[in-house]
C-alpha cells in the first residue's frame, strides 16, 4: 500500500534506508554522481572553509536562496538556517550518498504543516542528492522549476495542500528514481501528460487540481502503481481501457468528479488486488460490469451519482470482503438476489434515488420511465471528447461532489 515511506520511521533513519535503497538499484546514478563531483562541480572549497564537502557548500546556496524567497514562516520553522551547518537547520536531513559513504550531503526536506508562503527557487536543483522532498500543507505558490530535474535521487516528492499553479510539472517525468508523486490540492492545469503511464511509481495523486482534456488513452500501461487518484479535476471522456494494465499492483482507483462519461470499462474487472473503487460524481452510463464480481479483495465499491442502469447483480453484492457499497442516485431497476438485503451481510449500503420497486427513497416513475425505456448498448458507446462523438444521457440535477479531504486531514492511502 502506498504512503510516504516508513512514515513511523524518523527522518534520518528513513533517508539512511532509502539511500541503501538507491545504492543497490541506482549503480548508473551514482557513476554519474561520483563522476559529476570529481569533474563537474566547483572545485573543493579551500581548506578554511566551513564546509566539509562541496555539496553541502552547494546545499547552503541552494537553502539561502530558498529563505530570501519564503515570505512568511509564522512558526518561525525557518528562523535557524543560518550559517554553513545546513544539517542541522529545521527540516533538513543529511545523510550518507549511495556513492560515497565517507561524507554527509543534505537528503531530506521534511516542511509538512509548516503554513510557510514563499516559491521555489532555480537554485533547489543544486540539492542533487535529494531523496525526500516533502511540502504538504504550506503556502508554496508560482511554479515548480525546471532545475528539480537535477534531483536524479529523488524518490518521494510531496507537494500537496500548497496554491502551486501552471500545467501539469513536467519536470517530474525526469526524475529517474522517483516512485511517490503528491501534487494534489494544488492549482495545475492542462491535461495529464501521456508519459506519465511511463513512469514505474507506486503512488499517483494528483486530485482536488484543474486538470482538464482527458484520462491518457494509455493511462497504466507502463506503470506500476498500488494507489492512483485523480478525483476532483475536469477530465471527460472516458475511463480509458489500459487501466487493466495495473492489475498485479492496483489497490485503491478513485476518479470521483471527474466528468467521466460512456461505460465503465469490464476491464476494471481485470483488477485483482483493488480493494477501494469510487467512480461515484460523474456521467457514467450502462450497466455494471459483471467482470466486477472478480474482484475478491474489493472492501469499498461506490457508483454513486451517475447515470448507470440495469441491474445490481449478485455477483458483486456477494463479493466476500465488501463492506461498504453506495450505487445511490443512478437508475437501477432491480437488486439481485442478496442484494436487496445488504444489512443481512452488514455490509453498509446505500441505494437512495434510484428506479427500484418497494425500496424506500426512489425516484419517481416520471423520472424513471424515459431512462429505462432507453437502455444505453456499452458495444455502442464512445468516449466523449477528442476521439470520440457519441452523447451520453444528461443526469439528472445531483448535489455537487464535496472535495476529498485535504493531505493534513486524510488518511495516508487517499
Amino acid at each position: 500500500m502506498a504512503s510516504p515511506l516508513f512514515s513511523a520511521i524518523t527522518p534520518h533513519a528513513l533517508l539512511v534506508i532509502l539511500f541503501v535503497y538507491l545504492s543497490s538499484i541506482s549503480n548508473n546514478l551514482a557513476a554519474k554522481h561520483s563522476y559529476s563531483s570529481t569533474h563537474h562541480h566547483h572545485r573543493s572549497p579551500h581548506k578554511s572553509s566551513p564546509f566539509r564537502n562541496e555539496k553541502l557548500h552547494q546545499a547552503y546556496i541552494a537553502l539561502q536562496a530558498w529563505k530570501r524567497v519564503i515570505y512568511s514562516d509564522p512558526s518561525n520553522f525557518t528562523s535557524n538556517w543560518v550559517g554553513p551547518s545546513v544539517c542541522t537547520y529545521t527540516g533538513i536531513y543529511c545523510a550518507a550518498p549511495p556513492y560515497n559513504h565517507k561524507i554527509r550531503v543534505v537528503a531530506g526536506i521534511d516542511l509538512n504543516g509548516a503554513d510557510i508562503a514563499g516559491f521555489l527557487p532555480d537554485e533547489l536543483g543544486l540539492l542533487s542528492d535529494l531523496a525526500l522532498f516533502h511540502l504538504n500543507s504550506n503556502r508554496f505558490c508560482g511554479i515548480i522549476p525546471e532545475t528539480l530535474s537535477n534531483l536524479s535521487f529523488l524518490y518521494e516528492l510531496d507537494l500537496s495542500n500548497n496554491r502551486f499553479v501552471g500545467p501539469f510539472p513536467r519536470v517530474v517525468l525526469s526524475l529517474p528514481a522517483l516512485n511517490y508523486l503528491d501534487i494534489r490540492f494544488n492549482e495545475f492545469e492542462g491535461p495529464l501528460p501521456p508519459e506519465l503511464s511511463n513512469k514505474k511509481l507506486d503512488a499517483i495523486f494528483v486530485n482536488n487540481n484543474r486538470l482538464t482534456s482527458m484520462i491518457p488513452p494509455n493511462f497504466g500501461a507502463n506503470n506500476s502503481a498500488s494507489v492512483v487518484v485523480i478525483a476532483n479535476n475536469k477530465f471527460g471522456g472516458c475511463l480509458p481501457p489500459s487501466i487493466a494494465k495495473l492489475a498485479d499492483t492496483l489497490e485503491e482507483l478513485l476518479v470521483t468528479n471527474t466528468s467521466l462519461s460512456g461505460c465503465l470499462p469490464p476491464e476494471v474487472g481485470y483488477l485483482y488486488k483493488l480493494k477501494v473503487l469510487d467512480v461515484s460524481f460523474n456521467n457514467l452510463v450502462g450497466p455494471i460490469p459483471y467482470s466486477i464480481a472478480g474482484l475478491a479483495q474489493l472492501e469499498q465499491l461506490n457508483f454513486a451519482h451517475n447515470t448507470m442502469t440495469g441491474i445490481v447483480p449478485e455477483g458483486v453484492c456477494v463479493l466476500p470482503n465488501l463492506a461498504n457499497f453506495s450505487f445511490s442516485y443512478n437508475f437501477f431497476c432491480e437488486e439481485q438476489g442478496i442484494c436487496s438485503n445488504l444489512t443481512s451481510k452488514r455490509i453498509v449500503f446505500d441505494d437512495r434515488r434510484n428506479c427500484l420497486p418497494e425500496r424506500p427513497l426512489q425516484r419517481s416513475n416520471k423520472v424513471c420511465q424515459p431512462v429505462l425505456e432507453h437502455p444505453v448498448e456499452c458495444f455502442e458507446q464512445h468516449c466523449n471528447g477528442p476521439f470520440g462523438g457519441s452523447v451520453a444521457l444528461v443526469p439528472t440535477a445531483m448535489p455537487t461532489a464535496a472535495p476529498m479531504f485535504s493531505p493534513s486531514m486524510a488518511p495516508t492511502h487517499t
